[in-house]
């Protein structure tokens, strides 16, 4: 039977915000050990379609974009990340980065076991991030993963040097003292949260109204990170083995303007112009077909 990823998600999305006051978030805080598998899942169809155009990914393909599997397995993210053993509280959470393993594009007709758990906790210099890992496996073998961090934000004693963002990922030497070429410049609505959220699940309140979104410090609702990677992964286009990471610099402000650029493996979303401040900087590479 197909699986819509979003049924299921409004009672954790309550469970998660009634909790997250209770919560004290620390980087050396345990994590739960739980491990949630979902087996004989396959796609629904009309849900794939309505991701697809909210994203810009070209409908009819017999596989699936890369970042839909993070879609699939969400609601059981969501579930770990909602429960009372988990430490961060749900509420504020910001995903900050994706890394993606794919070993071959996974077929729309197939049928999936996914499998989600928290592998650790980490410092960052604006408070706590999760580390969530995510699998996909079809007739047993593991075809696509992926590691997510999300941050909560909170009054660190410092900076954690192994979490502050790096330069951004390049296939050409000389990228560093010059911007990548811009391929499109995109004007985004107000309901891109919204939109993206009726598809995902995620209807974290930073994304949906900007009333919403001041109550965590932000001037209006900003786009969800998993929207702006899949944005740009449909404009490159990666099939077959590939590995991808992102990382969410900068949140993009709803209704706005953003620039897409990219060269080689590398890609970003930036404000507009050659110099606008980055938002998302990413790449992608060829993967190992025999290992995720």
């Amino acid at each position: 039977m197909a699986d819509r990823p979003m049924l299921s998600m409004t009672p954790h999305l309550l469970r998660g915000a009634l909790l997250s006051p209770l919560k004290h978030p620390r980087p050396d805080a345990p994590v739960p050990p739980t491990r949630l598998v979902r087996q004989d899942l396959s796609i629904d169809l009309a849900h794939l379609a309505g991701y697809e155009r909210v994203c810009g990914f070209a409908t009819g393909s017999d596989a699936l974009p890369i970042t839909y599997p993070h879609v699939l397995g969400f609601p059981l993210a969501m579930r770990i990340m909602a429960s009372r053993p988990f430490p961060l509280p749900l509420l504020g959470l910001v995903h900050t980065s994706i890394e993606i393993r794919q070993r071959r594009a996974p077929a729309v007709t197939g049928t999936y076991e996914l499998a989600v758990h928290v592998e650790g906790l980490a410092p960052h210099r604006r408070g706590t991030e999760a580390r969530v890992v995510t699998e996909a496996r079809a007739g047993g073998e593991l075809v696509w993963a992926s590691r997510s961090t999300y941050l909560a934000r909170h009054r660190t004693t410092g900076e954690s040097p192994s979490t502050a963002p790096g330069p951004a990922p390049s296939g050409n030497a000389d990228t560093a003292t010059r911007p990548l070429p811009a391929r499109a410049e995109w004007r985004l609505g107000g309901d891109v949260g919204r939109r993206y959220g009726a598809v995902s699940g995620d209807r974290n309140p930073i994304h949906l109204h900007p009333f919403t979104a001041r109550l965590f410090g932000f001037p209006r609702a900003i786009a969800h990170g998993m929207w702006t990677v899949a944005r740009c992964l449909a404009e490159q286009g990666p099939q077959g083995p590939v590995r991808v990471r992102a990382d969410f610099r900068a949140p993009v402000l709803l209704p706005g303007t953003v620039t897409y650029a990219a060269d080689g493996p590398a890609f970003e979303l930036r404000a507009p112009g050659d110099q606008g401040h980055p938002h998302l900087t990413g790449e992608v590479r060829p993967g190992d077909p025999d290992r995720v």
